[in-house]
Formats: structure tokens, C-alpha cells, sequence
């Protein structure tokens, strides 16, 4: 049973020994009766509620506890792991590592949030080093180091991009195409015409494409960090299927008879090896952007901005072009390209106008015997 003793005689104040929920005996001692009481009252509470935190995990230091929740981040992709312990080494540790975790409160997140925007970070890495944050606190609350995360109510800067799109025409990406190495050729076509993420693209192998039934298996994404080649699972961990225009499929085809790889690899560095795009981007793509007139400010991955583009001109609908790129929601499809869809629309209206244009031009047709008795019946009521 909970109790308060009094050990004043010993020069000790008040001491609050109660049992906790694991079965351990603990105990807190105060300069005050009325402290005790208070602490007393608040541990009862929490047992009854199930909050209760064993206070030595508690304790804890933000960076011991970090570092233990790094290790244990095993499913994710390489890329994402660099990125993560990049935000702790930078913008959060920093600031909460030598912390207790029962002592971070939402007026510390938001001092912290307000430092980093201070700081003239882009509104985007603010985001991300919250989220990791929240990330760590929630599991912090999931293992019953803090009875909650201090993660509540915290407003984070309006996130506007400053990512300039540019969508090229597909008479641009021939040029693009015709201005780079004939190695590469396809690939820049490949990229404008299915979507693929730069990383999916150089990790396709030949056993993932069909070109009878004209089909890319999409299921890999190959990246380079600290100079090691990784092949991991695609940004959104989904793979999906590709169809090919019939002309990609066949142009496909002669480039794997034109480059062949020993890894099996389709698109490969002139060394016949996995492409490093590092290197491919500095050697081959800047190079050839400029060759072929275009905007200097051009990167690899505008040629999946014009993919979408292309296909919306061509009516395909928000679903498919989401399918298709391999968002992950239809939110971030129309986030980024739901401007281009203007034009679509306007075409489809002309479309119901011509439709009902054609009705209007179209021969009356004679109603059929049931329908003409049904209205005689009708009539001689």
C-alpha cells in the first residue's frame, strides 16, 4: 500500500514508497509533506489510468534512446537511413540529445521548431526533422519511456516548394535523346515515357521486361552511397507493372542486342557495369542538355514530370498517371501535376459537346411496338 513517512527526525524530509506496476517497490523523497502528497496522488492516478512511467527509463537520455531506435530501423531503404541519421547528426540531437526524455514538453518542440526556421532552413527539412522526432517520441511512448510524445499541436512552416518543373515536348526529348551517348539514348526515351524513377531505371534487368507482351516489371530501385552500389526496394516499397508503346518496346529490344551486360543489367555504364548516376548525370546528361538547347536548370528527374505531362495530354485520367509514376497516393499525383489537368478537362467538355452535337444531327429513330402499347394502355386510363 502507497504511503508517505515521515523521516524528518533524520533529517530527511518525506518520503513517498509505493509499488509499481512491475511489482517493484520504489520510493521518492520530498522536502514537503504537501510535495509528497501531491506526488502520491499523481503516481495513483497514473496506475489506475495506465500511465505510469518507470521513472529510470525515463531518465534516459534523447540520444541513448536515439541511437538505440537507429539500429533497430532495419526496414528501410538505404537511402532513407542516410537521410534519417543525417537530420539526427544535424538539426535534432543538437538540441534534445543531452535531454531527458520525461522532461521534453511540447514548449521545447516548438522552441526547437522555431530555431530550425530561424535557422533559414527550407520549410521541407523542417518537416522531415519533426517528423523523424515524432517518430523517435512516439516509439519513446509505444516502450514506456514517456507517458506521451511532446509532439502535439506543433506548427510546422507552410511547406512551398520551390522545385522548378520542367516539361519537356516529345519532339525535346528526341533532341535530348539524339544529343546524348547512343548508350544512353533509350534510357533518357524509357524515362520520358514510362515514368521511371532514375534509381528504377538503372536497377532494371532484362528478367523483369516482357517485350512480346510489351510489359516492365518495376520492382528495384539501385542506388550509390559512399560509393557502394545497393539494390533495394523502389521509394515506395511497391512494385508495379509497366505497358510499353509498341515503338519502346522495339527500340528496347535493339538497345539490349547493342549492349549487351554481364550483370544482365539493360542499361549499363560504358564499362558494361551497373551506371552510377552520379557520374552518368555529370559526364553524359549535363553535357547533352546543353548540346541540345535545352534549359540549363534541366535534371534526370524532369523526364518523369514531361512523362505525366505526355500522358495527360493524352487523357489519361489522375488514377492512372498515379499507377503508372508509382505514388504512393493520389494526393501527391494531383499535388504536383493537378494544374495540367486544366487543359484536359476543357478537352473533354468539347468532347460532351461534340456527343451531344452528333445526337442532335442523328436520325429519330421509330419506339418499338412494347413501348407504343404500353403508351396506348397508358392513354386510355
Amino acid at each position: 500500500m502507497a504511503h508517505i513517512e515521515d523521516r524528518r527526525d533524520e533529517g530527511k524530509g518525506w518520503r513517498v514508497r509505493y509499488r509499481a506496476p512491475d511489482h517493484r517497490e520504489r520510493n521518492k523523497s520530498f522536502a514537503r509533506k504537501i510535495d509528497a502528497g501531491r506526488f502520491l496522488v499523481s503516481i495513483e492516478h497514473a496506475k489506475l489510468r495506465g500511465e505510469w512511467v518507470d521513472p529510470d527509463l525515463g531518465n534516459t537520455r534523447f540520444g541513448d534512446y536515439a541511437a538505440a531506435w537507429v539500429e533497430t530501423k532495419g526496414n528501410v531503404r538505404p537511402r532513407t537511413r542516410v537521410n534519417v541519421e543525417g537530420r539526427l547528426r544535424n538539426h535534432i540531437l543538437p538540441y534534445f540529445g543531452s535531454m531527458r526524455l520525461t522532461l521534453i514538453r511540447p514548449s521545447d518542440v516548438r522552441a526547437w521548431v522555431k530555431e530550425l526556421s530561424d535557422a533559414r532552413l527550407a520549410p521541407s527539412t523542417v518537416k522531415a526533422s519533426y517528423l523523424t522526432f515524432g517518430q523517435i517520441m512516439r516509439t519513446a511512448e509505444i516502450d514506456g519511456f514517456v507517458r506521451r510524445s511532446p509532439c502535439i499541436g506543433i506548427e510546422l512552416p507552410a511547406d512551398v516548394s520551390t522545385e522548378e518543373m520542367h516539361f519537356l515536348t516529345p519532339a525535346q526529348v528526341s533532341q535530348l535523346a539524339g544529343a546524348i551517348a547512343p548508350r544512353f539514348s533509350v534510357a533518357i526515351v524509357t524515362a520520358a515515357y514510362t515514368g521511371m524513377r532514375a534509381g528504377e531505371l538503372w536497377a532494371l534487368k532484362h528478367s523483369r521486361m516482357n517485350l512480346l507482351r510489351r510489359t516492365i516489371d518495376v520492382v528495384e530501385s539501385l542506388v550509390e552511397l559512399g560509393g557502394r552500389i545497393t539494390v533495394g526496394p523502389t521509394k515506395t516499397r511497391a512494385r508495379r507493372t509497366l505497358t510499353l508503346p509498341r515503338f519502346l518496346a522495339e527500340i528496347l529490344a535493339e538497345h539490349a542486342r547493342a549492349y549487351p551486360s554481364p550483370d544482365g543489367y539493360v542499361f549499363s555504364s560504358t564499362e558494361g557495369g551497373p551506371v552510377r548516376h552520379r557520374n552518368f548525370y555529370a559526364r553524359h546528361f549535363r553535357p547533352a542538355v546543353k548540346a541540345a538547347g535545352l534549359p540549363g536548370s534541366l535534371r534526370f528527374h524532369d523526364l518523369r514530370h514531361t512523362c505525366a505531362s505526355i500522358l495527360i495530354a493524352q487523357g489519361w485520367n489522375h488514377k492512372q498517371i498515379q499507377v503508372r509514376l508509382g505514388h504512393a497516393t493520389i494526393r501527391t499525383t494531383l499535388d504536383r501535376y493537378g494544374h495540367l489537368f486544366d487543359a484536359h478537362d476543357a478537352a473533354l467538355l468539347e468532347g460532351l459537346d461534340g456527343v451531344y452535337r452528333d445526337s442532335l444531327a442523328a436520325p429519330a429513330r421509330p419506339r418499338e411496338g412494347p413501348v407504343l402499347a404500353m403508351d396506348a394502355k397508358q392513354g386510355a386510363r
